[in-house]
This record gives C-alpha cells, structure tokens and sequence, in this order.
C-alpha cells in the first residue's frame, strides 16, 4: 500500500511551532501544555495504527494484493496455459482412461469463440432471464434442467412458461448453443492431451448473470472460494465463456484462482473461454461486482458417462 504523506498545516495534528511557544509562561502551564500535546499524540497514534490497520486488512482481503493478471481483458489471447501440479482428488476416484486428468492447469484463449458468437449467446441470455431474475446480485439460466432464479427461488421455466417459452428461444438457438459447447469441448481436449469422445457434457451448465445488487439468499453469494470437484462431485474440467467486458461493462467480477504463493486472476472479455481441471489444484472464487453487469455461461464436462447430459433441444 502507497504511503500516505500528511500535510502540515494549522489543524489540531500540526506540528508546534515557535511561534506558538510562550516561552514566558508560568511553569505550570508549560506543563500542562506538555500533557495534553501528549495526549493528543497519543490519541493520535493509536487512530493513526487503527486506521493504518483497517487499510491494511482491507489490502490484504481484497484481489490487489498479490495479484498476477494471467489474462487482461486488453489483451488478445491467442492461446494460454499453466500448469500446476495434479491434486490428489483424481486418485480416489474412479479412473476413465485418456480422460481422467494426467496434466492439470488452466488455459485462457480468445480465438475459439468468435465475438459474434458471444454476442448472440448473450442475447441467449438475456432473453431467458428476462423472464425472472433473482432478487439478489445471481441469477442463473439452465438450458437443461429448465432451472430460472425467479425472486428468492428457483423455478423449472418449461413447466412454468410452457410453450410460451418458445417465444423467447428457439431451435436455431440451441443449435448455437451446441456449436459453442462443442468448440470448447474440442479445445480442452487438445490442451489436456485427452480424446474429445471421453469427454462429457455434465451438469449443472448454466448461464449466469451478476450484478451489485445485495445477496437475499445464499445462492446469491458467488463470491466464496471453493472447488469444482468437491461442491459438484461430477466436474472433472470447467470451462466459463466470458459474455460482457472487465472495465466496460462492469466493475469487480474477476475470476481469481487462489494459489498458496499468489491470486491469479482472468480478466473476463466478450468471446473468451477460460477453462481448467476442477480439482483442488484450481481452487477459486469471483470477486464481488461492484457494478455494472456481468454475463457468463459455465460448460462442464465430465469423463464418467454415467454423469453425462444431452444438449437443450425441442425435438
């Protein structure tokens, strides 16, 4: 944190001047004098140590402390990946073989969804949610399930819509929608040296939309740190597609990958998929948006099949 440089001035925290002394004066009132500039200092350096701490918490609780920027939203990412060791998490489990993570990291790239894309995925979002909305800062859109956040709750919007829905998405959608998911599938394959057959659509996928609003429930707090594997059990690589801009559309929202040495951080950019093994080599959290609007989708995949889910259709 910069240091902070007070000015002098003719305030209360002035240093004396001699042009203040009284240097006549009774003895008496020198030394009352003495006292009480003692106890202003006193006063003074204690508020001066509590608030010297606060900032200095609030540094220490906040992403800018330590921060390495893996992708800026600025820059244009070709191709980007870091590799951390393997977590333990994968050899308990059930092995699928050219699938189960081998080489674990995490990779940014712009170039394999085109802006186009996410623009139209976007307006895919956005039109799903203006059906409802969470009353806090989250609202999720899952094509799958049908899950929509409508106040404090969720609610299945192809019971509770009907046909109606159809109005507002259609089969050219979730056409795009699986062109996207594929793209993306393709790449995490090639990254991770893994054959693209093993790898699965899993649940939950879903389109999120945050903003500053106070959080009602506890689903609207995205802002916790934790791990794919460990809070959906069927994950095994994550991948999120930006849909709105760090900085332009939207303050805070950073992704941040919580390291032992370092937060490492991705910079959200219209059209850029980010992706990474969802053990706990990559534990994580989103930063609170502080405002604006931020739109993503996540895609999951799987290596079990048991644990795979077909894309959104109407036929």
């Amino acid at each position: 944190m910069a240091t902070r440089h007070r000015r002098r001035g003719s305030g209360p925290w002035a240093r004396p001047g001699k042009q203040g002394d009284r240097p006549g004066g009774p003895k008496k009132n020198r030394g009352r004098t003495r006292w009480k500039s003692l106890l202003i200092w006193g006063v003074f350096g204690v508020t001066l140590g509590l608030v010297s701490g606060y900032f200095l918490w609030g540094d220490l609780i906040t992403d800018n402390s330590v921060t390495e920027v893996l992708a800026a939203q600025r820059d244009t990412v070709e191709h980007r990946f870091f590799q951390v060791p393997c977590s333990q998490d994968y050899e308990s489990l059930k092995h699928f073989e050219a699938c189960t993570p081998r080489k674990c990291g995490r990779a940014m790239t712009d170039s394999v969804i085109t802006l186009q894309e996410a623009q139209k995925m976007r307006r895919l979002a956005e039109a799903g949610l203006s059906l409802g909305g969470s009353d806090g800062g989250a609202s999720i859109l899952d094509l799958h399930s049908g899950a929509l956040s409508m106040g404090k709750k969720f609610v299945n919007m192809y019971r509770f819509f009907g046909e109606k829905i159809k109005d507002v998405m259609s089969e050219e959608d979730f056409e795009l929608y699986r062109e996207v998911r594929l793209k993306i599938q393709h790449e995490i394959a090639r990254t991770f040296n893994i054959s693209v057959s093993s790898l699965h659509l899993t649940k939950p996928t879903f389109f999120s939309r945050m903003n500053s609003s106070e959080a009602k429930t506890s689903h609207d707090e995205y802002w916790h740190p934790h791990i794919d594997k460990v809070t959906y059990g069927s994950f095994d690589y994550t991948s999120l597609l930006y849909l709105s801009d760090y900085s332009q559309d939207f303050g805070g929202g950073r992704f941040v990958f919580i390291d032992e040495s370092a937060n490492r951080t991705v910079e959200p950019r219209t059209g850029r998929v980010s992706f990474f093994t969802s053990g706990s080599e990559n534990l994580h959290r989103v930063e609170k948006v502080n405002w604006g609007t931020r739109y993503a989708i996540t895609i999951s995949f799987t290596c079990d099949p048991e644990h795979a889910i077909g894309d959104p259709s109407w036929t």
